[in-house]
């Protein structure tokens, strides 16, 4: 988030709890059988009690994605909710450089629910959004992070959105973390593990350490073939890609008593074959022409 705040979208274009569980109903419907709500930060909201409880009535694994400051104050919900894998997005162990980042006081706080959350036995991930020159120094830290906690350090790539400023030298690729953490551990304590079906992240692990480590390459090294993931945002816009910069409204439709399903259908339908149309490395040159909406006012 910067500084300067982004423009609020007004109340009455956000979907309520009760859509949000409409909608998530006709997902299901159709197959999908896990949730993810993400943010911003989906604690922040006043109805994500009544959402949870909705969405945990559904025949379908329902997961959280997480900035971690205020998340001790739902652990009793979550555990009612059978919830028990949660993203943590931290993307560095350092205080000074937290503050810098996120421009708050927050780290500590932030630490201390992630340890309690492991203490309460969740399955813990972390995401973490590398950038050269903020935290990609951090790399050999957050693995030795995983040495005696079981956690799962997830690096992601840094990706282009509107507003991010990015570039391709700041992009920390795939080739480079393996080579770094190669050259630190050695080759043949680095252990390749069995990734999960249509899973977003090459994973590994440090011989006889107790957590895990990931990478999801999305630019560099993309699993676009066997990505099944698609994206309801706030105000009802279904992106099939998080790279696309075309969405479908959903909202507007299922206000007006309209089955939204062929509206879904045609979405998933038009999917691109490689990150939304961003086929070649040579497409990444000038981003500024892919009008994707920024990751804040996307959520993830």
């Amino acid at each position: 988030m910067p500084q300067e705040g982004v423009p609020l979208t007004p109340s009455k274009h956000l979907m309520s709890a009760e859509e949000i569980f409409q909608m998530a109903s006709l997902f299901v419907q159709e197959g999908v059988t896990k949730i993810r709500l993400t943010g911003g930060e989906p604690l922040v909201r006043k109805d994500f009690p009544e959402l949870l409880q909705k969405l945990s009535s559904l025949p379908i694994k329902c997961t959280l994605t997480t900035n971690g400051v205020i998340i001790d104050r739902h652990l009793d919900l979550l555990k009612e909710c059978e919830v028990t894998t949660i993203n943590l997005s931290l993307d560095t162990l350092s205080a000074d450089k937290f503050k810098k980042i996120t421009f708050r006081n927050d780290f500590e706080k932030v630490y201390e629910n992630l340890m309690l959350l492991l203490d309460h036995g969740f399955q813990v991930k972390i995401n973490v959004v590398l950038m050269k020159g903020v935290n990609d120094d951090e790399i050999i830290d957050f693995l030795e992070f995983t040495k005696e906690n079981p956690i799962s350090v997830r690096f992601i790539e840094f990706m282009p959105f509107e507003g991010n400023a990015w570039n391709r030298t700041k992009t920390i690729s795939y080739q480079h973390i393996m080579s770094v953490v190669k050259t630190h551990f050695g080759s043949e304590t680095v252990l390749r593990l069995q990734d999960a079906p249509n899973d977003t992240t090459k994973n590994y692990k440090i011989r006889g350490f107790e957590g895990f480590f990931g990478i999801i390459s999305t630019v560099t090294n993309p699993f676009c073939d066997s990505c099944n993931r698609l994206r309801l945002t706030a105000n009802g816009q279904l992106k099939n890609c998080l790279f696309s910069d075309s969405e479908s409204d959903l909202l507007t439709p299922f206000r007006a008593g309209e089955d939204i399903r062929p509206v879904i259908h045609n979405a998933v339908m038009k999917k691109h074959a490689m990150r939304g149309g961003l086929n070649r490395p040579e497409d990444f040159e000038d981003v500024t022409q892919h009008k994707n909406r920024s990751m804040i006012r996307i959520g993830g």
